[in-house]
């Protein structure tokens, strides 16, 4: 069984930087395509960013490309989301998600998730 804990999330002024990390533990990592998701008060939640197995495929949403990035470490089962250029609509609460073998940028696709890290980004 997969469990994925976030942190790195924080207040910060628009156009700084955060980096996201979420750490697995559980068996099986290197077959695990991993997503971050995010939803702000009041709004669905909406695909941001993922990887695949091996780190060779990447998906954004449009509204990130250009300033998010995310990658993988798979010695550290660890995923990170490096978020730059932060705008005042990036605040949500920011989740991380894991699914077997192929990448995906539909929550519905991904079976575990983390708990949450909050993003607040003031103008």
């Amino acid at each position: 069984q997969v469990q994925l804990v976030e942190s790195g999330g924080g207040l910060v002024q628009a156009g700084g930087s955060l980096r996201l990390s979420c750490a697995a533990s559980g068996s099986s990592f290197s077959n695990l395509s991993l997503g971050w998701f995010r939803q702000a008060p009041g709004k669905e939640r909406e695909f941001v960013a993922a990887v695949s197995r091996r780190g060779d495929e990447t998906l954004y949403a449009d509204s990130v490309k250009g300033r998010f990035t995310i990658s993988r470490d798979n010695a550290k089962n660890t995923v990170y989301l490096q978020m730059n250029s932060l705008k005042p609509e990036d605040t949500a609460v920011y989740y991380c998600a894991a699914r077997f073998w192929v990448v995906s940028g539909t929550s519905a696709d991904y079976g575990t998730w983390g708990q949450g890290t909050q993003v607040t980004v003031s103008s």
